[in-house]
C-alpha cells in the first residue's frame, strides 16, 4: 500500500463506510474471510446502523456547500454530517458555541438562535434521507407487567361494582 497524502484529514463516516463497501466488507463475518480484516467488518456492521447507511457522495456535498451562511467549523459539518441532528436540541449538542454563532445570520443580521437552529434541522432534513430505523431490539418497549395491567379507570370500575 502507498500513502497518497498522509493526514488528508479527518472522514465523515459516510467516507468510511464507502471505502469499506468498496473493499468488499459485508455483514456475514464469513463473507469477510480474506477480503478484509475481521475488524472492518465489524466496523462497517456499526456504520451501517448509522445515518451514514443511506447518505450519498451528492448529499454529503450539497449540505457542506448549503449551510454556508450557518458559520460552521469543519469538526461542526463533520459531526452534522455523522450524527444528522432530527432538532434544536441535537444541533446545540453538537455545534460548539452554537448560541454565540447562530445569533447573527450570515449579513450579519441579529437573529433569534433557536430559529436558527431550526433552520439548520430543516436544512439537514432536506438534504439527507431519513435516518435508519431503529432495530427491534432497541426500540422502547413496554415490560410486560404494564401490558397486562388494566388502566386505573376499569380497577375503579370494578372495584365500584361490588
Amino acid at each position: 500500500m502507498k500513502i497518497e497524502k498522509a493526514n488528508a484529514g479527518h472522514l465523515t463516516n459516510f467516507e468510511v463506510l464507502d471505502f469499506l463497501r468498496k473493499r468488499g466488507a459485508k455483514t456475514d463475518p464469513m463473507g469477510c474471510l480474506g477480503a478484509v480484516a475481521a475488524s472492518e467488518c465489524k466496523v462497517y456492521e456499526y456504520l451501517l446502523k448509522t445515518p451514514a447507511c443511506n447518505q450519498t457522495r451528492e448529499s454529503v456535498t450539497e449540505f457542506a456547500s448549503t449551510c454556508e451562511g450557518f458559520k460552521l467549523t469543519d469538526a461542526d459539518k463533520q459531526n452534522i454530517i455523522n450524527w444528522r441532528p432530527t432538532s434544536a436540541a441535537d444541533v446545540y449538542a453538537m455545534v460548539e458555541e452554537c448560541g454565540k454563532r447562530f445569533c447573527k445570520d450570515e449579513r450579519g443580521v441579529p437573529q433569534d438562535e433557536e430559529d436558527r437552529a431550526k433552520e439548520l434541522v430543516a436544512l439537514v432534513n432536506e438534504i439527507f434521507p431519513a435516518p435508519p430505523a431503529k432495530p427491534k431490539d432497541e426500540v422502547d418497549m413496554k415490560p410486560e407487567d404494564e401490558v397486562d395491567a388494566k388502566p386505573e379507570d376499569e380497577v375503579d370500575m370494578d372495584m365500584k361494582d361490588s
